[in-house]
């Protein structure tokens, strides 16, 4: 297409503006910008069409080379009823970015350091580079926009800004379509809803949108990732198939947005990674996208490992309070129907209609350090929200597990936003179930412990499904798998699910979701659980690919705890511990599957002194997995209190 270009022509490289070679295009605005370390660089800039309207448009390449092709950014917007209640003249216009013009841009770098309340690592460091580009509207120079562009090492995130109109006037968002053009042969871990099944899609011919976060693999051997971040008020996007643009995906918002002067829009993030395992290392990425928490008391944000009470009696909830003791859990929870019918609103959650004696339960739990956690489903969480927080706070209650929330709409977005606020102001931790995800916001409100949103074990997948969660939902942040052990239903061995405490990250980790204290039978290997943490000061990614394997170390205070699970057909996995600390030893307890085992689970626990030298061959069966805890060794050199572990090298 012949066209002639705008304005100015910039590169970032640190905080400094240089010019760039503009190539065919005559005198454009081109923003360059490039992470702190070099490897991406990210492309920003304005065409003008012979018949005068404007696009801005944006390419991002990694290593030089090409990662997002040229590719549009657009939104939007039609103000007219409200400009007509203003007396303004109305907008008519069907692209709201045609008629921008460049002003100027601003640039800045970051960095910096922060250390969570809790989460995989201890410290989590903020570095980026970035430029603002600042553009009025020609036809109302009243409206203005700003787009924002960063670069990280780990990706590029960009969004638009609108500052304040003096006009008063209300933005009606209808849109918002941002391009993303791969290179041709890239394909998508795709599903079409929050707690779907994965397909190893090409950018043809999708059955539906995307859920995000939608990793890719680019035929340059590339890897990238498309999320959101800060997402509070606004609606959700998902991912769509451009319907004239070859290889090209687009944001779909779920509905319009109404924005009142100045507002951000969600970050829109691309992920990039050499390797696989290189997104799941740079997943804080969507924390750092998020403003930090300003609770100015947090000693009641207590993360730990909960069981579900199934029988919904007072006998019962002691007896799985006297297991969580007994286990080093930390609470139990009383799922649905301990109010009455959820999914209704005639049903009042701030009575109990179950045979429990609340009181009672909670008095016993805090009497072992057990706390209790109720679910509450989204008809009496919208009508009696107010009511039931101060009320549970009175009760004793420590968390609460919210049950179908509404969610896509910026009316749903807003009003979940605003619940996680009210129950922080009544010391309330939450667990969000069914199909919402997070975006980030945990770091603001780390009340906020984990979230559904994924195919767990309420649907217990398989081996190789499992595999690929850790590159692709749980890139979006914790994760509320609901870990099964005794269950006869679960398609993986019982040393994978061990292995998923550590692989999959989760402050509040739910174990045992279909099981009874009655089902324990002294099974040596539950040691491990007990022994876990949920979260961490350490985390290394060691190996990986979706749908394949993965192999995830995570150390908290001087112990390191290991989980590596399989795809449905096994695998072999030669692990080096060259992660360990050097100069140490360290007891390892290895928690493996072997059918000679004569146990129900037919799992082995066997002992070994190893340290960072040490390379031990795991030779993963079918559908399985193996758990690995290492604890500082006595000075006395330890002996193997088993037969030698299949080890290589020096790791007998």
């Amino acid at each position: 297409m012949k066209y002639i270009a705008a304005l100015l022509a910039i590169t970032l490289t640190g905080n400094c503006l240089q010019p760039v070679n503009a190539q065919e295009i005559l005198d454009p605005i081109h923003t360059g910008l490039h992470s702190p370390d070099g490897r991406l660089e990210a492309e920003f800039y304005q065409k003008k069409f012979p018949d005068g309207h404007r696009q801005l448009f944006y390419k991002v390449s990694f290593k030089g080379q090409p990662l997002v092709l040229e590719s549009g950014l657009d939104i939007r917007m039609d103000n007219h009823i409200m400009e007509s209640a203003l007396a303004l003249k109305p907008d008519t216009a069907a692209d709201w970015c045609a008629s921008l013009n460049f002003g100027k841009a601003d640039s800045t770098s970051h960095d910096s350091t922060w250390s969570p309340l809790y989460g995989e690592n201890a410290t989590i460091r903020d570095h980026y580079n970035e430029v603002t580009l600042h553009f009025t509207k020609s036809d109302r120079p009243k409206y203005t926009m700003q787009l924002i562009c960063r670069a990280y090492n780990e990706g590029i995130a960009f969004r638009y800004y609108f500052p304040e109109n003096p006009t008063g006037v209300y933005y009606h968002i209808t849109a918002e379509n941002t391009d993303f053009t791969f290179p041709e042969g890239t394909h998508a871990w795709f599903t079409s809803w929050a707690q779907g099944a994965y397909k190893f899609l090409s950018l043809k011919s999708w059955p539906d949108e995307a859920e995000r976060p939608l990793t890719l693999s680019l035929p340059n051997g590339i890897y990238a990732c498309l999320a959101e971040a800060q997402m509070t008020d606004y609606a959700r996007t998902k991912f769509r198939l451009s319907p004239d643009k070859p290889n090209t995906i687009q944001t779909a918002l779920f509905g319009a947005v109404d924005g009142i002067t100045y507002f951000n829009t969600p970050w829109r993030v691309i992920m990039v990674g050499e390797q696989p395992v290189d997104l799941i290392r740079h997943e804080y990425l969507l924390l750092n996208l998020n403003p930090p928490s300003t609770l100015a008391q947090t000693d009641w944000i207590r993360p730990g490992k909960m069981m579900r009470e199934m029988t919904l009696t007072t006998a019962g909830a002691k007896a799985s309070i006297d297991f969580a003791a007994a286990h080093n859990l930390q609470y139990i929870l009383f799922d649905w129907k301990w109010y009455g019918p959820a999914m209704t609103f005639n049903t009042d959650a701030t009575k109990v209609v179950a045979p429990i004696d609340m009181q009672e339960v909670v008095r016993y739990g805090k009497e072992k350090g057990i706390g209790v956690w109720l679910y509450v489903n989204q008809q009496s969480l919208l009508t009696q929200l107010d009511d039931i927080l101060p009320l549970y706070e009175q009760w004793g209650i420590k968390g609460i597990k919210f049950g179908f929330v509404e969610l896509g709409s910026q009316r749903w977005t807003t009003w979940l936003e605003e619940a996680i606020h009210k129950a922080a102001a009544h010391h309330l931790m939450l667990d969000i179930h069914d199909e919402w995800r997070p975006t980030g916001e945990q770091r603001t409100w780390p009340n906020l412990l984990s979230a559904e949103g994924i195919r767990g074990n309420e649907e217990m997948p398989d081996a190789t499904h499992n595999t690929i969660l850790p590159f692709t939902r749980f890139i979006a942040g914790p994760a509320d798998y609901t870990i099964c052990y005794y269950d006869p239903r679960i398609k993986t061995t019982h040393a994978h699910q061990l292995a998923l405490a550590v692989v999959y990250y989760s402050p509040l980790q739910t174990l045992f979701w279909y099981d009874k204290p009655s089902a324990y039978h002294n099974e040596p290997e539950i040691e491990f659980f007990e022994k876990v943490p949920t979260t961490w000061d350490e985390t290394k990614v060691l190996i990986g690919n979706p749908g394949g394997n993965i192999t995830t170390a995570r150390r908290k205070g001087d112990d390191w705890f290991l989980g590596s699970i399989s795809n449905d057909y096994g695998d072999k996995v030669v692990l080096s511990l060259s992660f360990l600390p050097p100069g140490k030893k360290y007891t390892a307890t290895l928690y493996s599957d072997d059918s000679t085992v004569q146990t129900a689970t037919h799992v082995r626990r066997e002992q070994r002194t190893v340290d960072m030298s040490t390379v031990l061959t795991l030779n993963i069966p079918p559908s399985g997995g193996e758990a690995i805890w290492f604890t500082p060794a006595p000075f006395s050199p330890a002996q193997s209190t088993s037969t030698p572990y299949r080890s290589n090298g020096n790791a007998r």
